[in-house]
């Protein structure tokens, strides 16, 4: 079920992580080894390809998939948080200025 053949490194913390592609098309990284308290259902489907999706009460663990911790929550040194540019900012529209004169 685990191989290390789609092993990789995290280029920030430098741990071993495993990359999969999530329902939406995207790519996440996950720990490598199964975690109890983990969030994410990861299995390989019939083309060789590592998925995950989220687990959910409504769409619990099924028996072919294990349960992972996404990379992002247990990363040693994470990527800092987005902070809008202080020039980019929307424009606040008040009600009277949506009225025509």
């Amino acid at each position: 079920m685990l191989s290390s053949d789609n092993l990789a490194t995290c280029e920030r913390c430098h741990q071993p992580i495993r990359w999969t592609i999530t329902a939406h098309g995207n790519r996440q990284a996950v720990d490598p080894e199964p975690h109890a308290e983990g969030n994410t259902a990861v299995y390989t489907d019939g083309a060789g390809t590592t998925r995950s999706r989220r687990i959910t009460v409504e769409y619990p663990l099924l028996a072919y998939e294990w349960c992972a911790m996404p990379h992002a929550a247990t990363c040693a040194a994470p990527r800092p948080r987005r902070r809008t540019r202080p020039g980019r900012r929307r424009p606040v529209i008040r009600h009277q200025d949506w009225r025509r004169t």
